[in-house]
């Protein structure tokens, strides 16, 4: 294929316009276009490439298999475009469109949310739009620009930030220990009512993570009558409730534990963490909102006032 004129270009744009949208006529309307045009520009561009982009009806227009994938390709494409006119025009200093962010429950709830006002304050020319879920999606292909996860992903089209090194404790209301006893070793352990967290990616029990007095790191799993599937914050909730003993983060269980609400125990076993960072795509220009948001991260977890445990 031979290099792109200006009218492919628009077409380009047109399709991207109309892809998310959902319609040829809403897509006019953005446009200030007709829908006549809107339709024969698509028709012309479905032509020069050989497929269909759009499976249509008398009711609806809806993208077809390679519509999907020509559209997160040419997304990318004009962003790219995009971001290196803000570079040369000098705009790229200003952080400013449309962010979006893909968190897991328990991180965003405990950690991210409550500090995202401080990065809207300095940033009020960026939108935000949060994906709150424990599936892991694939940012490259789902136009996601950032993405915090548990360790360091291994994929060459990523980029990995450490963010922290977040440690686990195992904890339970007064009231259950009360009922139950304290749990003093862990072999104690089969004798109480652990909450177990399913991982949603494999189907697996997530281990509790214990270290031996002689520094042997152990990782800790059983079976439980009480499972919790793809989201943990369900532990922690039925751990409050006093379900039983849970393992979490020290940054979800501090605040409980400073009420009185929480003790953590077999403290003597602890000291293991997992690993969060924040992760991009890996594109040769990284966009001034992108960037920000990083740096802000970075920022607020690796200050001396930010809560390690």
């Amino acid at each position: 294929m031979t290099g792109l004129d200006t009218t492919q270009i628009g077409s380009i744009e047109l399709f991207c316009k109309a892809a998310e949208l959902g319609s040829f006529s809403a897509a006019a309307e953005v446009l200030g276009l007709t829908p006549a045009s809107v339709s024969r520009s698509i028709k012309r561009l479905e032509e020069r490439l050989g497929v269909r982009l759009f499976a249509r009806t008398t009711r609806s227009v809806r993208l077809t298999d390679e519509g999907e994938l020509y559209w997160h390709e040419c997304r990318e494409a004009l962003e790219q475009i995009a971001e290196a006119e803000r570079t040369i025009t000098g705009h790229q200093k200003v952080p400013a469109g449309l962010l979006r962010i893909s968190v897991g429950n328990l991180y965003a709830n405990y950690r991210l949310l409550p500090m995202l006002r401080r990065f809207t304050d300095a940033y009020p020319q960026v939108e935000l739009e949060l994906s709150l879920s424990n599936r892991v999606a694939d940012i490259v292909e789902e136009g996601i620009d950032l993405a915090v996860r548990i360790g360091m992903p291994q994929d060459s089209r990523l980029v990995a930030h450490k963010l922290e090194d977040a440690t686990v404790g195992i904890f339970a209301t007064p009231d259950y220990l009360a009922r139950r006893g304290v749990p003093q070793w862990p072999d104690d352990l089969s004798r109480h009512d652990c909450l177990q967290f399913i991982q949603p990616t494999t189907g697996r029990p997530m281990p509790w993570l214990l270290k031996m007095p002689d520094g042997e790191e152990i990782d800790h799993v059983f079976r439980s009558r009480f499972r919790v599937f793809d989201d943990a914050l369900g532990c922690v909730s039925l751990g409050l409730g006093g379900g039983g003993l849970f393992q979490t983060y020290h940054f979800i269980a501090a605040a409980a534990v400073a009420r009185g609400e929480l003790v953590e125990v077999l403290r003597e076993y602890g000291g293991r963490s997992r690993r969060f960072s924040v992760i991009h795509p890996r594109n040769r220009h990284m966009s001034a909102r992108v960037r920000a948001f990083v740096e802000f991260m970075l920022g607020e977890l690796r200050s001396p006032a930010s809560p390690r445990r």
